[in-house]
This record gives C-alpha cells, sequence and structure tokens, in this order.
C-alpha cells in the first residue's frame, strides 16, 4: 500500500489557537482539511489547506447541515491500521485521517441566552462533529481526536516527539466522548423540559 502524506480533519467552532496547531501540522507534512469557517480562517492565516469538498466530491448541503457525513471521511477516520481494512478503503480511493480537531456547536452557550427560540437551539445541535469525534475517539489506535483547546500544546508535543504513547491516545479519545456526552446530557435535559411544559 502506497503510504499518502498523513491527513489532518479541521472542523472546529472554538477556533482559539487553531492556526497555531494547523500550522504545526503543515511544517510536519499534514494535509490538512477543513470546513466552512474553519477554513476561511486557516486560508486568512496563509496555512495551506484542502476544503472537505475537495476530497469528497460532495458540496456542503442543507445550509451546512451536511458537511462532513461522508464515507470518504468516516471510512478514513474508522479504518483499523491493519493491513485489510487499509487495503479495502484504498480500493476507494479513500486515504486515512490520522488526526481530527473539532469541538462543538455552542448548544450550552445558546440555551442559556435570553428570548432563545427551539428552532434556534435545534440549530445548535451538532451532527457532523460529533460523528467525527466518536468515530476518531473509537478509532483512537490510529487517529489522534483532539476535542479540548487546552491540549493543543501537548498534541504539538507528542507528534513532534514522534510516536504518540497509546496512554496519551486514550485519554484524549476519552475527553472527546466527554465533549459530546456534555451536549446529548444538555440537549436531553433540554426536551426534559420541554416535556415538562407540556404536561
Amino acid at each position: 500500500i502506497t503510504m499518502s502524506k498523513p491527513r489532518a480533519l479541521v472542523s472546529v467552532f472554538d477556533k482559539t489557537d487553531i492556526e497555531k496547531l494547523c500550522k504545526f501540522l503543515d511544517s510536519k507534512g499534514y494535509e490538512v482539511v477543513s470546513t466552512g469557517g474553519t477554513f476561511d480562517k486557516l486560508v486568512a492565516a496563509g496555512i495551506p489547506v484542502t476544503k472537505i469538498d475537495a476530497i469528497t466530491g460532495f458540496p456542503e448541503i442543507l445550509g451546512g447541515r451536511v458537511k462532513t457525513l461522508h464515507p470518504v471521511v468516516h471510512g478514513g477516520l474508522l479504518a483499523k491500521r491493519e493491513e485489510s481494512q487499509l487495503a479495502e478503503i484504498a480500493t476507494h480511493k479513500i486515504v486515512p485521517i490520522d488526526v481530527v480537531v473539532c469541538n462543538l456547536y455552542p448548544f450550552v452557550q445558546t440555551l442559556s441566552k435570553a428570548g432563545v427560540t427551539e428552532d434556534d437551539l435545534i440549530e445548535q445541535i451538532d451532527i457532523g462533529g460529533v460523528t467525527m469525534l466518536r468515530a476518531g475517539a473509537k478509532n483512537f489506535k490510529g487517529v489522534l481526536v483532539v476535542a479540548d483547546v487546552r491540549d493543543y500544546d501537548e498534541v504539538i508535543a507528542a507528534i513532534e516527539a514522534g510516536d504518540v504513547p497509546i496512554e496519551f491516545r486514550r485519554k484524549l479519545a476519552r475527553k472527546a466522548f466527554e465533549h459530546t456526552l456534555d451536549m446529548d446530557t444538555h440537549i436531553v435535559n433540554w426536551l426534559k423540559g420541554v416535556e415538562g411544559e407540556q404536561k
């Protein structure tokens, strides 16, 4: 199997320090793939970046509701790093994704705003981001999944050092699941509250 350059998928709502992380990944030979506002910010910072639809061959649709929900993304995230699965994705021209950097829409912050409507809240329920985080975290042995901006320095140091320890990969996976759990918990509690009001 020919080894393509490592690929990082970056799609963040909180864009704190994202240029610093992506500049580093680019310097290490990663192809940085990105979406929407994150892509625009990286382009503005002069960082080489590939737009997500250039790898999926499919445009963002439904006002951004569907951007990353595609086999090219999830095949790249979920393939085990073993010969049979890497060969299988290669037959479909899917490249492994080695790093996923993602944090979610601000559902919790929106919830606390005055005058917020049900439709406002529905639009802040993240689907693509949650799916990328869960896929990357499930496959933590092969994918470094980064959900917390406070981990960027440690991620940079680990990649710089060479082989990223499995303990660190596992910790980042746990934090990714915590991030999606936090959103889901707030969504469930909000919907329970709405049900309570209807009784």
